[in-house]
């Protein structure tokens, strides 16, 4: 499904607040940003920092990653029980701009039917920076304001062995 790339890329730049400028440059930018700034190690005193991995272009999110990254945005928007107007409004906006075709709903509409679990996802993760992406793909979906947000992310950082300083630094990308 080639389409998924552009619902992702819709999904994550609809994202208002302090993302609007870097949402500009792209949402696949925006989410590979993040989950290098995650991934980074912190540099000694009086060195320069380098990132843990090379970065990646936006443009060379894989179907599989980003498909990926869409599913955790879905499943995180369910984590309380229910897909509430905002999260709904954002997710059919990203479809309409995307311009997915009917296989393409058809496979959204039982994603959300039936929302991967926190394993499905970590199952499928196979580096830091993938785990780094996806964590932070299921941040952007929600505002964690409810208790059953906030443990879901929890859980979904502790199943992708994110450390807590990977967690805070997408937070601190999230709030830039």
């Amino acid at each position: 499904m080639a389409e998924v790339k552009r619902v992702l890329d819709a999904l994550v730049r609809s994202r208002r607040g302090g993302l609007a400028a870097s949402a500009a440059l792209g949402g696949l930018a925006l989410l590979t940003g993040l989950a290098l700034r995650a991934t980074q190690r912190e540099a000694p005193a009086g060195t320069a920092g380098k990132p843990a991995g090379t970065p990646v272009e936006a443009g060379a999110l894989s179907d599989d990653d980003a498909t990926l990254c869409l599913r955790i945005m879905v499943a995180a928007s369910a984590a309380d029980g229910v897909i509430d107007a905002r999260e709904r409004e954002r997710l059919d906006a990203a479809v309409a701009e995307s311009g997915l075709d009917l296989a393409g709903r058809q496979w959204l509409a039982r994603e959300l039917e039936d929302p991967a679990t926190i394993d499905e996802i970590a199952d499928r993760v196979r580096d830091p920076e993938t785990g780094a992406r996806v964590y932070a793909a299921a941040r952007l979906a929600i505002d964690p304001d409810t208790m059953q947000e906030r443990t879901f992310l929890r859980m979904l950082a502790e199943a992708l062995d994110l450390d807590e300083n990977a967690v805070a630094r997408v937070e601190t990308g999230l709030a830039a």
